[in-house]
C-alpha cells in the first residue's frame, strides 16, 4: 500500500478524494541541431520519464512551440512519449502554441487529443532542407577546394563546391522518404478524423488553428489550463516538469577572448550558423 493510498483514510477531504494530477511536458524550440537550447530526446530523455510517474497522474498535456527540426528528433520524441503513454495507460493531451508546424506538428502527434488556439499555426507537412553555398565566395578569394574521397556520392551537396545534380537528386530522393513516413505518422494517429485530399493536407502547406479544426488535424481549439480543467474539473493539479539546466551566461557561439577563438574557430563559426538557422525557422512563419 502506497502512501497515496494510506492518506486516503484521514478524515481529511482533500486526502480522502485528491484533486486530478496532470504532468505538464514543454516541447519549445527548434528541434535537434546544437547548443542548450536544441530540443531532443537526450536532452528532454529524463524529465519524459518524471512526467509519467508522477504520483495521481491523470494525463500528460505537451506544451509544443516548435517551428520543427530534425525529422529524427521529432520521431524519437514521439516514440517515446507514445511507448510510455501506452506502458501506463495514461492519455496524452497536446496544446499548440504559437506553433507546432513540421516537426512541431509530429510532437503534437503524440498526443492523442491536439488543442490550439485560433492563430496558431500548424501543419507544414512536408520535409525542407536548407544549407550555404560557398563555391563562388572560395574563387573570389583565390582559395581552391581539396577533397579526396573513396566512393563517387560521398561528397555530394559539399557546400564548398559547385552544386550537382546528382546530388540534388539524392536529397530529393531521401526528402521523399522522409515525407512519406511523415505522412503515415499522421494517417496512423489522426485516422478517420483527417478530413481533405492528400494534395491539401500534405503539400507542406500551413493552417491556422481554425482550419486545422476543418482539416481534422486537431481535436479543438483551446488553451491548456482551460482545456484540461474543463476536463479534470476546476482543482486538477497541473505539474508543469522542466530538465534541469546549468545557467550559462553567455551566447553559445560568442568567444570569450582571441585566445579562444584561435584555438577553435570552426565549432564558434558552426554556433554562429545553427543560431541563424535557427533564427530562420521561426521566419519562416513569422516569428
Amino acid at each position: 500500500m502506497g502512501i497515496r493510498d494510506l492518506l486516503r483514510h484521514l478524515p481529511i477531504e482533500r486526502y480522502r478524494n485528491p484533486a486530478p494530477v496532470v504532468a505538464v511536458l514543454r516541447l519549445h524550440g527548434v528541434i535537434g541541431g546544437r547548443g542548450a537550447r536544441a530540443l531532443t530526446l537526450a536532452g528532454k530523455a529524463a524529465v519524459i520519464e518524471r512526467a509519467f510517474k508522477t504520483a495521481g497522474l491523470a494525463a500528460v498535456a505537451l506544451s509544443i512551440n516548435s517551428p520543427g527540426g530534425s525529422p529524427v528528433q521529432s520521431s524519437l520524441i514521439f516514440r517515446r512519449i507514445r511507448q510510455l503513454a501506452e506502458e501506463k495507460g495514461v492519455p496524452v493531451l497536446a496544446f499548440a502554441e504559437d506553433v507546432a508546424a513540421s516537426g512541431g506538428y509530429w510532437l503534437a502527434l503524440a498526443g492523442d487529443e491536439i488543442y490550439a488556439e485560433d492563430a496558431s499555426i500548424l501543419g507544414s507537412i512536408g520535409v525542407v532542407s536548407a544549407g550555404f553555398g560557398f563555391s563562388d565566395l572560395l574563387r573570389r578569394l583565390g582559395i581552391s577546394r581539396r577533397l579526396y574521397t573513396s566512393g563517387e556520392s560521398k561528397a555530394l551537396l559539399d557546400p564548398f563546391l559547385a552544386e550537382d545534380p546528382r546530388g540534388v537528386e539524392r536529397l530529393t530522393a531521401v526528402q521523399q522518404d522522409i515525407h512519406d513516413g511523415f505522412k503515415d505518422v499522421v494517417r496512423q494517429r489522426r485516422g478517420a478524423r483527417l478530413k481533405g485530399e492528400d494534395a491539401t493536407l500534405f503539400t507542406g502547406d500551413i493552417f491556422t488553428g481554425r482550419r486545422a479544426l476543418g482539416h481534422g488535424l486537431i481535436d479543438g481549439i483551446g488553451d491548456l489550463r482551460g482545456t484540461l480543467r474543463a476536463r479534470f474539473g476546476s482543482d486538477v493539479q497541473l505539474r508543469l516538469l522542466e530538465e534541469r539546466r546549468r545557467f550559462r551566461f553567455a551566447l553559445p557561439f560568442l568567444p570569450r577572448s582571441r585566445t579562444e577563438f584561435a584555438a577553435r574557430p570552426g565549432e564558434f563559426v558552426a554556433d554562429l550558423l545553427a543560431s541563424v538557422e535557427e533564427r530562420l525557422f521561426w521566419n519562416r512563419f513569422g516569428l
